[in-house]
């Protein structure tokens, strides 16, 4: 499992495969629409194929495990961004009403200035994920876990939620010692946290299932509204992708607003799309390319996905740095989302992997205290003994 995780593929093409296959088992899908979820099964074995060759790979767990983040220049940069967040997070709560508290349809507002603060809080889910490597106090390890995790609750973001508690997952199997089996316990807590407060944070945003006007099976039918929603959002993307691809649909709006910024809305929910059921329109990360360009445009977005995957990965090698660490941990994460909805080809995204590289440069320039803590100790030891 260990030596599974340092594929890069498996983080793009296991969901992938795995979404598809509840997709089949979750709806009696209609005529053509099979041929959609073909093309992603397919790309994503393919993918799989090339990367048993490729020879990249995350550096072994133990240089994970050896790194000491807490203490450097770049935990102290890290530190300083996630005070930023957190303060933009407590504006968020302050100045906007709460969804989880006040009235959950308020989740979705973003007037009044929200959506420039919601551009600092959304990356609240790197908080765990800092405080784990790079605080050295308890307390302020803690808080920022908690901080990562409750925020999105309360403003009822389940994308957040899963992002924060992945990368908290993901870190912990990491720096974990490769003689001692993995955590099974703590991942399954994590994944139960997850997954219970999926199903919670869905039926409080949007109500009741039974909404839902899709061509379910009969074993969705036999399962409980909250494993429903798991199921749902699970499956909704490639069934989607499929109806689009079935019914040729081609609409190169959406692509474009959504790489070009402020070129127009990228909502899906009250268009002209042919969505089955028009309150389910997520359509997986390559619906948009689906749309604009067809099958072909769907495939290249699987292959330049990976090759973005390939490229966070190489950047570990060999000492893995803090700042390549929490690229990865996002580039993976939307890989891991890819089945569901556009998160990679996104300004956002953009922008978090640029302020990464860009952090990276400032925790470069400045002085080493720990060089500096040596050379002075160098200095007294030589005086001493002149």
């Amino acid at each position: 499992m260990k030596q599974l995780l340092r594929w890069p593929s498996v983080y793009l093409c296991l969901p992938i495969l795995f979404a598809c296959g509840l997709t089949l088992l979750t709806y009696d899908l209609p005529t053509g629409y099979l041929d959609g979820i073909l093309i992603l099964v397919l790309s994503a074995a393919a993918i799989l194929f090339v990367d048993a060759f490729s020879g990249v790979r995350l550096p072994p767990l133990a240089a994970f495990r050896s790194r000491r983040y807490a203490g450097t220049r770049d935990a102290f940069v890290a530190l300083a961004f996630a005070g930023v967040v957190i303060v933009f997070c407590l504006l968020d709560l302050t100045l906007f009403p709460i969804p989880l508290i006040d009235n959950p349809a308020s989740y979705a507002t973003m007037e009044g200035g929200r959506e420039h603060v919601r551009h600092i809080s959304d990356m609240c889910w790197t908080l765990p994920s800092i405080g784990l490597l790079c605080a050295r106090q308890r307390w302020l390890r803690n808080a920022l876990i908690v901080a990562g995790i409750v925020f999105p609750i309360l403003v009822i973001d389940r994308n957040r939620l899963f992002a924060s508690l992945m990368a908290l997952g993901l870190v912990i199997i990491f720096r974990r010692d490769e003689a001692r089996p993995l955590p099974w316990k703590t991942i399954g807590v994590l994944a139960l946290a997850g997954g219970g407060g999926f199903s919670v944070l869905g039926m409080l945003r949007s109500g009741s299932i039974e909404t839902v006007a899709l061509p379910f099976g009969d074993m969705y039918r036999a399962m409980p509204q909250g494993i429903k929603w798991l199921l749902l959002y699970i499956s909704a993307g490639p069934y989607n992708f499929g109806a689009i691809v079935a019914k040729h649909y081609a609409n190169a709006d959406f692509l474009i607003n959504q790489l070009v910024p402020l070129s127009g809305s990228v909502a899906t929910a009250g268009t002209d799309i042919p969505l089955d059921a028009p309150n389910i329109n997520v359509g997986t990360e390559f619906f948009p390319f689906a749309m604009a360009m067809g099958p072909a445009g769907a495939v290249l977005a699987i292959g330049v996905l990976y090759a973005l995957l390939l490229w966070s990965a190489r950047r570990l090698r060999p000492a893995a740095s803090l700042f390549p660490l929490l690229i990865f941990l996002r580039v993976a994460y939307v890989c891991v989302m890819s089945p569901f909805a556009p998160q990679a080809y996104t300004l956002t995204n953009a922008g978090f992997i640029g302020l990464c590289l860009v952090m990276q440069v400032i925790a470069a320039w400045l002085p080493d205290r720990r060089s500096h803590d040596f050379s002075s100790t160098s200095a007294v030891s030589n005086h001493g003994t002149g």
